[in-house]
């Protein structure tokens, strides 16, 4: 997990905050988006891990408002700085450390909350949890590779 959370900060080196906000594809992504969307995925899953599944909601009950707020983890808003989206992402990652050393054992599981992509029953352990964070973020990364080369041409590997 640390290497891929590596590759993604590596992606947003040298930036300023306007470069980390710029779209530099069709799609919505910006770096920064990018860090702010696996700081929320990485913190909802630990939360998870720690709470149930009442931490990740009912996804079959979202309002509009609710996926507005949602889509403000793609971007950089408004007196949003990198800095400060990479800081949150440390803490998180601290966070997330700490839960994981202190967890019994990685085979204890949580029902996952109803959504449209959940098949009714299925629950995780936190070895899957994990996975699944490790997945998004080295997912991410590629992306934002993808968004910073378009933007300057820099790359993070290679």
């Amino acid at each position: 997990m640390a290497h891929h959370r590596g590759f993604l900060r590596l992606t947003t080196r040298d930036l300023t905050d306007e470069q980390a906000g710029r779209r530099t594809t069709v799609s919505e992504l910006c770096l920064g988006g990018l860090v702010k969307h696996v700081t929320s995925v990485e913190r909802s899953w630990v939360d998870f891990l720690l709470q149930g599944p009442a931490a990740l909601g009912d996804w079959n009950r979202m309002t509009e408002a609710d996926w507005a707020r949602r889509a403000d983890d793609f971007r950089m808003l408004p007196g949003e700085t990198l800095a400060g989206v990479l800081e949150e992402y440390a803490e998180v990652a601290r966070r997330t450390e700490e839960v994981v050393r202190a967890l019994p054992g990685l085979d204890a599981s949580q029902p996952l909350p109803p959504a449209p992509w959940h098949e009714p029953g299925t629950r995780w352990s936190a070895r899957r949890v994990l996975l699944h964070i490790i997945g998004e973020t080295a997912q991410h990364a590629g992306h934002a590779d993808i968004i910073r080369e378009s933007l300057d041409g820099a790359k993070s590997m290679g």
